[in-house]
């Protein structure tokens, strides 16, 4: 769950993007898992889900170090996170992302998507049309 007040808005990344409403201090949690919020869900769902839940769960859940066998999946905003190989948060900590430097309000928030995921990196295709809509 999201522990800052943020906003989704295109992204220059990929499609949407997390935005910080107010300044970021370095070292501040920006993100924390949450059971009460958060899901933490078997593997073998995603497997047995139909191909629309499939997509879905394999474009915005992510793994988690210490359960391999589980997918999670945020509630909020911060499935939209986008990957940057120079991000400003740190989510080396698996169960929460922190501030590596003072980030302003207005800029998005990145991770590096290699410090939770097993094996190679796949990017995949924007899913929003945020860029369509934006110029209708």
């Amino acid at each position: 769950m999201m522990t800052v007040r943020c906003y989704l808005a295109p992204s220059s990344i990929e499609g949407l993007g997390v935005f910080c409403h107010e300044p970021i201090r370095k070292g501040d949690t920006v993100w924390r898992f949450d059971d009460r919020f958060d899901q933490r869900l078997p593997r073998s769902l995603v497997e047995s889900a139909d191909p629309v839940m499939r997509e879905f769960l394999e474009r915005y859940g992510y793994d988690h170090l210490d359960h391999p066998d589980h997918l999670f999946l945020d509630a909020d905003e911060g499935r939209f996170m986008n990957h940057a190989d120079q991000p400003n948060t740190d989510f080396r900590g698996a169960d929460f992302g922190i501030a590596l430097r003072d980030i302003p309000a207005g800029e998005e928030l990145t991770c590096d998507y290699r410090e939770f995921t097993f094996g190679e990196l796949h990017m995949q295709p924007s899913r929003h049309r945020v860029a369509a809509l934006a110029a209708e």
